[in-house]
């Protein structure tokens, strides 16, 4: 974990120009200024959102402000989803800053979650959370831990505090060396143009023979007629990189 330190913590700090504009037909007592914030791509809208909620209930009618949520050209954007997957997902190829539209009508129910509330943020990254340590460790890691760090692992994420969430989350990391990696590699490939939003499955990080997986053999294995070019244009992105057909080790990826 030390040698990825530098990696882990320019991860950490990655953040995304952004421009928050409310919607046109919003009623508002005055002109809405747009808002501009730097987003933490590791974290969710509805964590670091409060300041942009707060600038446009300003201008609106108290009566018109329901709950909040956002949209780029037309797409709601999904509050559970990292806001670095989110960008990468919608937006990679676009001009910075990212323009997202706010809204605080006509909640669409067939797209969105309700979020209510940081606890229902909480609850799902932590789901998250015990979901890789059942494919890394058996959940032995998650269950071993006491409540607090739970919560410590939580308030790193929301107060963006890289030592204090890195303190608990590289013994979730950590495997031993007997092991030579974990059980299964925790991963999810998202896609924007299908109606599965999501390909995930088993996948070790060493094959029969013995030899290391790479990051190209987990797609192969996963989307083969993308790797074999029959895909068109079809390219996989992590934290805003056009992954080429990479010979690194997954878990050492994983640890990202």
């Amino acid at each position: 974990m030390t040698d990825d330190k530098d990696v882990l913590r320019d991860v950490w700090f990655g953040r995304i120009p952004t421009c928050f504009t409310l919607y046109q037909d919003e009623i508002t007592e005055r002109e809405a200024e747009p808002y501009y914030l730097l987003l933490p791509r590791i974290s969710y809208l509805t964590l670091v959102t409060d300041k942009v909620k707060k600038h446009f209930q300003k201008v609106m009618r108290q009566e018109e402000v329901n709950e909040i949520w956002f949209e780029y050209e037309g797409t709601p954007l999904k509050w559970h989803y990292p806001i670095g997957l989110l960008f990468d997902l919608h937006a990679s190829n676009t001009a910075l800053p990212w323009s997202i539209t706010v809204h605080f009508k006509n909640f669409p129910e067939k797209d969105l979650l309700h979020c209510h509330s940081k606890d229902v943020i909480e609850a799902h990254f932590m789901a998250s959370i015990k979901e890789a340590d059942a494919l890394k460790h058996k959940s032995q890691v998650i269950n071993e831990m006491q409540k607090k760090d739970h919560k410590q692992l939580w308030m790193g994420l929301q107060n963006d505090k890289f030592e204090q969430f890195w303190a608990i989350n590289r013994k979730l990391m950590e495997y031993p060396t007997e092991d030579s990696g974990f059980r299964y590699i925790p991963f999810r490939i998202y896609q924007a143009t299908t109606e599965r939003p999501f390909i995930q499955k088993l996948f070790r990080p060493i094959a029969s023979g013995g030899q290391m997986h790479t990051l190209g053999d987990l797609l192969k294995d996963v989307c083969p007629s993308a790797v074999d070019h029959e895909g068109g244009d079809l390219r996989f992105f992590t934290h805003c990189m056009d992954i080429a057909m990479c010979s690194h080790r997954i878990y050492h990826l994983d640890k990202r």
